[in-house]
């Protein structure tokens, strides 16, 4: 079932963090997100922009399914929003490690504007690592590819891994944003009406478009730094990293999308056996999950090597 509050609500308003703590984006409509504290600007191809900007994605109506045919049967409008620039890297979830479990959620936390029901609830309290140590445990779900460190060794750059879908919706919430629905996610990845084949549009995947394909049965491959394939690789709102490094949890169940219903500021908030969804392929995996419309399922308490973090926020 697709739960949907459709009309006018109030604007979020995101302060901008106080004395320079970080150092904003220089591109147009791009801003920083409010928690940077302790994060150096050391992301991006030139290791010299804000690992927390964030874009702003322009609202309107797509097809969900097939990128390549804009009038196939599967229609949703989003509303506008903004979406981080980089996915989520260890500098960044090394502050809400270090504070938690006071970063944990409260009631309703991390909701969606225009989606009834869409915040935290409180009864996935019992599906968060009690304390910092589990947290930290459960950061190690691969030894040979994980991107946590205990301590700060030159890796604050990589996409955070090893997150299950509940810490990823944590993490946002904290974060003063949420995880995106996954018609904004798509929409984002497809150039919203432009139907992009790939993020970065028609071009086949390359090396030097995305960061996929490790051999991991034979080899161990790096996580790369965040934007490591931009501007190349980047979306058509500046998004890095759509298509290849991490699958990106979103807030939706995996399920059949709707034939006849119109999506408008929807989510699939019911549960239907399989899982939650994650979008955008991975290091680890080949180039067919690189298209937007690949989708996977995969239960919410999952936390493997090749899932990651993004958030979305509202204006």
């Amino acid at each position: 079932m697709q739960r949907c509050l459709l009309g006018s609500l109030a604007a979020v308003a995101l302060a901008a963090v106080a004395g320079g703590a970080c150092i904003p984006d220089v591109e147009p409509n791009v801003f920083v997100v409010p928690r940077c504290e302790q994060v150096a600007p050391t992301c991006g191809p030139e290791a010299s922009e804000s690992c927390c900007a964030a874009g702003e994605v322009k609202g309107g109506q797509f097809n969900r399914v097939d990128s390549r045919v804009p009038d196939a049967v599967y229609p949703a409008t989003v509303a506008d929003f903004h979406l981080d620039r980089f996915e989520v890297t260890v500098g960044r979830f090394r502050q809400f490690l270090e504070g938690y479990p006071a970063t944990r959620p409260a009631a309703g936390a991390g909701a969606h504007p225009l989606i009834e029901g869409s915040g935290w609830d409180p009864a996935w309290d019992s599906r968060l690592p009690a304390g910092q140590d589990e947290l930290r445990a459960e950061l190690q779900c691969d030894a040979n590819f994980r991107t946590w460190t205990d301590e700060p060794t030159g890796n604050e750059e990589a996409p955070i891994n090893c997150v299950s879908w509940y810490v990823a919706f944590a993490f946002c919430a904290w974060d003063e944003g949420r995880l995106p629905t996954e018609a904004e996610w798509s929409y984002a990845a497809v150039g919203g009406n432009q139907h992009f084949v790939y993020p970065w549009g028609g071009d086949a995947p390359s090396d030097a478009l995305a960061v996929y394909g490790c051999p991991t049965e034979q080899t161990v491959c790096p996580v790369p730094p965040v934007g490591s394939k931009s501007p190349a690789g980047d979306g058509e709102w500046k998004q890095a990293d759509l298509a290849g490094s991490l699958f990106e949890w979103v807030l939706d169940y995996h399920a059949e999308l709707d034939l006849i219903a119109r999506c408008i500021n929807c989510a699939q908030l019911s549960d239907g056996g399989f899982g939650r969804e994650a979008r955008g392929g991975a290091f680890s995996h080949d180039e067919g999950t690189l298209s937007p419309t690949y989708r996977l399922g995969e239960p919410p308490e999952n936390a493997n090597s090749f899932y990651g973090i993004r958030c979305a926020r509202d204006e």
